[in-house]
């Protein structure tokens, strides 16, 4: 019997999960954003400015969403001279209604959000969120966010400096950055598939996203725009709609690749892609299997690998293109299949 892991049904939306705008430490204005996005065919960003949630909703149409959002850094106890640790973590409001923050250090909120300050709405009966980079805390954090009605992501560990000390503590994430263009355009080694496979190894069952973390601030001022993106299937570009397929699952991360079919028959998985060099499959055991299109061979357009009647706890696929960008699957935990 097969089984759908990717939707057949419904429409694939590209997202951009985490850029930033003036009102941190972007340069580009939300409308310039939404204008660059739109016109590279993406039909949902999440503003997630430093330290504070700023409603967009006033750029919505019906081509195009904004999610509510923002990102918190929570920072080691050192100068920032000395390359201190940190942790940053993105919060998306799974209700457009819940444009509140419930974590926030009002003396964190970026100067630029002044502008903004009647689509800022803070939660009084929260405190004051404490910037302390510690396992606990930082599980605190996610899981507050979380339990608040957030959609929670772990961002580019590479350029953060985390250790699998650090980040196989945590708890409550609901996805990681599997790709963080702007880090991995900068020359940090944040394409992160193995530390996708390290978190879950742990015991975490999460998500995998791939986003921008723009901040168009150098001299090619697209230079960290449009090289990781989201893939949603939702039946809509209502903003419910569109959080809940994020919850379920309903989509993957890529660098350029597309993903046409993923599904699971006789315990064969099989996917079906654009033109790829490698598809490889991943799992939680000890093995693993790629096939190639070698020198010479027309590219890939799908493959199937048999799971061997083995339990590999969970196993993903990573497709690779002829210029070494990578699409990736969320994991899939053969317990729940």
């Amino acid at each position: 019997m097969r089984k759908y892991l990717l939707p057949t049904e419904g429409n694939w939306y590209k997202a951009n999960l985490h850029t930033h705008t003036n009102v941190s430490d972007g340069n580009f204005s939300p409308e310039r954003m939404k204008e660059e996005y739109k016109a590279r065919g993406y039909s949902i960003i999440a503003f997630t400015d430093h330290n504070v949630l700023v409603d967009h909703s006033y750029l919505a149409d019906e081509d195009f969403l904004p999610l509510l959002g923002w990102e918190v850094d929570l920072n080691e106890d050192k100068p920032w001279s000395e390359s201190p640790k940190t942790c940053h973590i993105c919060f998306i409001a799974l209700e457009k209604e819940n444009a509140r923050q419930h974590f926030v250090r009002r003396w964190a909120i970026p100067n630029g959000a002044a502008a903004h300050a009647d689509r800022i709405r803070i939660d009084d009966a929260t405190p004051d969120g404490e910037t302390l980079h510690t396992p606990e805390h930082v599980s605190t954090v996610m899981e507050g966010a979380r339990a608040a009605g957030f959609f929670v992501t772990y961002n580019h560990p590479a350029w953060s400096l985390e250790t699998r000390e650090d980040y196989a503590s945590y708890h409550g994430m609901h996805a990681m950055e599997i790709c963080n263009f702007g880090c991995y355009e900068a020359g940090y080694e944040d394409y992160n598939g193995y530390i996708y496979d390290d978190i879950l190894r742990t015991g975490n069952r999460i998500y995998c996203t791939a986003t921008d973390d723009n901040h168009n601030g150098t001299e090619n001022v697209l230079h960290d725009s449009f090289g990781g993106f989201t893939m949603i299937c939702a039946e809509s570009l209502d903003y419910r709609t569109v959080t809940r397929a994020l919850e379920a699952g309903n989509f993957y991360a890529s660098m350029g690749p597309t993903i046409h079919e993923l599904y699971i028959e006789d315990d064969t998985v099989h996917i079906k892609c654009s033109p790829a060099r490698r598809i490889a499959l991943h799992t939680g055991a000890r093995f693993s299997f790629a096939k190639w299109a070698r020198e010479g061979e027309p590219l890939l357009t799908e493959a199937s690998f048999p799971l061997y009647g083995r339990d590999p706890i969970y196993f993903r696929l990573d497709v690779t293109d002829a210029e070494g960008k990578h699409a990736n699957t969320n994991a899939y935990f053969t317990d729940t299949l």
